[in-house]
């Protein structure tokens, strides 16, 4: 059987088995590190006891699982939106805080469609136009009066299922959005894209003296042959515009390609095999959700990275880039997977930053358990001790 959701992929070969002086010296990604984790989940399932493959009931939005946390200032508070999944699939949710750890839920802001033919299974809306310096503040950008999102839904029900769109959102209140229609669409990729469309990520800078809009997302590839194991890879890439009206997908795309697949990690018999490397990269099956940060002149793309040798982990990494176009790894993990019987010891992987007093804090989806019995919740670390 053909798996097409990311989470049942995930869980099944887990199961199985800077400033322009930073960026100079000799350790370039030390601006970008939140070491310090938080031991709990800031944000959790509202019933996590459902399994996640349990048929769907009559459960608030955000029963079983808590996922992508997108994390911004506006109005003199701080706000997340994120992801949650009721067995029928996505809907976005709202939650408050004034200290970035204790939070409020705020409601279901994205619900579900049942007469629309892109939102009637899901609706993440995964991303708002913020400042994006790593030592801003963090806050809300309206345009024309409204603020403004991007929003990626798939056309089944189920966990990602089915091959996702991407497209805008505005709401004047952060609880009541309106959407546009499809801005990218998988079939008017390129191979690399093709699969569908995953979490987009929207970016505001000036660019060869135009005011520029990146909308950062990743991808998947339709299903790979037999002799290269089935299933997908996932890379990252961008799209601009000057309109918010008429987007470009850059000739550059992918722009974050997986790393070396490991030679071991090929089905037996492969002829791919003999020419493959024998180790295998962190992020040589997923290089996925971008988050870019503006430092100084440069820029900084958080992103997670899963890896075809089991078991299966999702990490966050980090890619160091002079423009908005080309980055190079670094040769770390930021965020690593937990010890046994931690929040995130199945996953640690999506990532959101925001800067308060002195601290940079790296909000993330944490995983714990085996599906279908995962636990699945927002957590966070920072670069200063709690």
């Amino acid at each position: 059987m053909i798996r097409t959701n990311r989470r049942e992929f995930l869980a099944m070969v887990t199961a199985a088995a800077l400033s322009p002086a930073a960026m100079a010296q000799d350790d370039p990604a030390a601006p970008f590190r939140t070491p310090y984790k938080y031991p709990k989940l800031i944000l959790a399932p509202a019933n996590p006891s459902i399994p996640s493959n349990a048929p769907a009931g009559s459960e608030v939005f955000d029963s079983r699982g808590v996922d992508d946390p997108i994390v911004f200032r506006a109005g003199g508070a701080f706000y997340m939106l994120y992801i949650g999944f009721d067995g029928i699939g996505y809907q976005t949710g709202l939650a408050s805080s004034n200290d970035l750890v204790t939070w409020k839920r705020e409601g279901n802001v994205g619900p579900r469609d049942p007469n629309s033919k892109y939102t009637r299974f899901n609706l993440a809306i995964s991303t708002i136009l913020r400042d994006k310096n790593l030592h801003g503040r963090g806050d809300a950008i309206k345009v024309d009066g409204q603020y403004l999102a991007a929003w990626h839904a798939y056309p089944a029900a189920g966990y990602e299922s089915g091959p996702a769109v991407i497209g805008l959102a505005r709401s004047r209140d952060l609880r009541h959005w309106t959407l546009t229609e499809p801005i990218l669409r998988p079939e008017e990729g390129a191979a690399w894209e093709r699969g569908g469309l995953y979490r987009p990520d929207v970016f505001v800078d000036e660019y060869e003296g135009k005011r520029t809009y990146f909308l950062y997302y990743n991808a998947k590839t339709e299903t790979l042959p037999k002799d290269e194991g089935g299933g997908w890879h996932e890379q990252s890439g961008v799209a601009t515009s000057t309109d918010l009206v008429h987007w470009t997908r850059s000739p550059l795309n992918p722009l974050l390609e997986n790393g070396p697949r490991g030679a071991g990690t090929y089905p037996k018999g492969s002829p791919i095999a003999a020419s493959a490397p024998s180790a295998d990269a962190r992020d040589s099956r997923f290089a996925s959700n971008p988050y870019v940060m503006k430092w100084g002149s440069s820029y900084a793309m958080y992103y997670f990275g899963f890896n075809y040798e089991r078991p299966g982990r999702a990490r966050e990494l980090l890619a160091l880039g002079l423009d908005p176009f080309h980055f190079q790894k670094a040769p770390e993990v930021l965020i690593d997977t937990g010890a046994p019987g931690s929040i995130d010891e199945t996953f640690a992987h999506k990532p959101s930053l925001i800067y308060h007093e002195g601290a940079l804090y790296h909000f993330y989806c944490a995983v714990s358990g085996k599906y279908p019995n995962e636990v699945r919740g927002v957590a966070v670390a920072r670069s200063k001790p709690w």
